[in-house]
């Protein structure tokens, strides 16, 4: 303990969640921009020493973050089974055969 300074309890470090945020730019970016802001206050608020401030743009971080990457999945897969349907469907309809 350093001289001066009282015994103040240490509070828990936040993740900030700025990793995820940023995956969920490339599936979907629409919703990744807030979460990428959120996770941005999130050191500056526990530097201020706004602990609960901080856990909300932690958590608000999170909540953009995790729909990001549904909506983002999601539509990966429905474009996967667009393109495999569609290509089932180019083949099945193929005619192959001469006349």
């Amino acid at each position: 303990m350093q001289p001066g300074y009282p015994n103040a309890p240490q509070q828990q470090p936040i993740n900030n969640n700025m990793t995820m945020s940023i995956v969920g730019i490339f599936f979907f970016w629409p919703l990744a921009i807030p979460a990428i802001i959120n996770a941005s206050k999130v050191n500056p608020l526990l530097q201020q020493g706004d602990y609960a401030g901080a856990q909300a743009a932690a958590a608000e971080s999170k909540k953009w973050s995790k729909w990001a990457l549904i909506i983002g999945i999601i539509g990966w897969v429905i474009s996967l089974v667009c393109c495999v349907a569609g290509g089932l469907a180019s083949m099945m309809g193929s005619d192959t055969g001469t006349y």
